[in-house]
């Protein structure tokens, strides 16, 4: 029996039912499309990603941040149970770590004879499910609740988020890239190369032709910042949106290039809530390394 409860919230981009089996709850995020608002499913129903696509085609879904009275409801229900670690979305993706901040202000008032602990991830997507999985691991471990948010503190930092985009009339539309530089880059078969940077913030930091050549490039990347280089031997995920063949060219290049990862290079499809934003075509990889720069 674990001391404590290890929460985190639907934007970890994992399956509910990976998360669920782990005994970590989760806070959901929704999105509003066509005046219906939809829970980020986490393919609790199989076929919510695909009528997501189809949404997508039409219009770009609006997303929202949770607020303090989501995060008081959630947080009341778990402290009547124990202690609880939360791992918070990245705050440079969203603000919603004010309202966990502030419910838990509140919580910590009703319930103080519990520890509410506060993690901002600093994270994305599964790069964001790669630390809340590391912490079940150190919590299964039989390690503190104090232990484990130390821990969560430092690793957030090391957790490398690299990804490409082959379609980026999405990053257009949603502002994240202005519409005469996704033409020409859509003409030419480019593809920009990202990141998140220590405030957890996207950078677009370069750019290539070709799917291939973005392949290779994050490849060259990994082995400059993972630790240990092409020896690296810590955990690999992988996510993407709506391109499974790209996703799995990249894990076979992973597995060529670095081949004393521990376990199975990890597939994930990206989520509702970050889709929205990147549209199809977006693969990610995640790995532990250096501090983010």
């Amino acid at each position: 029996m674990s001391s404590f409860i290890l929460s985190c919230e639907s934007t970890v981009d994992m399956p509910f039912e990976s998360v669920n089996s782990r005994d970590i709850p989760v806070l959901f995020y929704s999105y509003t499309a066509g005046g219906k608002e939809y829970a980020d499913d986490m393919e609790r129903d199989p076929e919510a990603l695909a009528r997501f696509y189809e949404l997508l085609k039409q219009e770009i879904p609006s997303t929202s941040q949770l607020n303090e009275f989501q995060y008081i409801d959630f947080f009341d229900e778990l402290l009547k149970k124990g202690d609880v670690l939360h791992i918070v979305f990245g705050s440079g993706m969203t603000k919603s770590m004010q309202g966990a901040e502030a419910a838990a202000s509140k919580m910590r008032e009703k319930y103080p004879e519990r520890k509410l602990i506060l993690i901002d991830s600093l994270c994305s997507s599964s790069g964001y499910g790669m630390l809340v999985d590391g912490a079940a691991d150190l919590r299964d471990e039989g390690k503190s609740i104090d232990e484990v948010a130390k821990w969560a503190d430092e690793a957030r930092h090391r957790i490398h988020h690299q990804f490409f985009s082959t379609d980026l009339k999405y990053f257009r539309r949603s502002g994240r890239m202005s519409g005469a530089a996704a033409t020409v880059a859509n003409i030419l078969n480019i593809c920009p190369i990202l990141k998140l940077d220590a405030a957890g913030k996207i950078v677009a930091y370069d750019k290539v032709r070709g799917k291939k050549n973005a392949i290779a490039y994050i490849m060259d990347k990994m082995a400059e910042h993972a630790v240990d280089g092409e020896n690296y031997s810590g955990k690999v995920f992988i996510c993407h949106s709506d391109t499974i063949e790209d996703a799995t060219e990249t894990k076979k290049a992973i597995e060529k290039r670095f081949k004393k990862i521990n376990g199975e290079v990890r597939i994930f499809n990206i989520g509702t809530i970050i889709a929205s934003h990147t549209g199809p075509g977006t693969v990610a990889v995640f790995f532990f390394g250096d501090e983010r720069d």
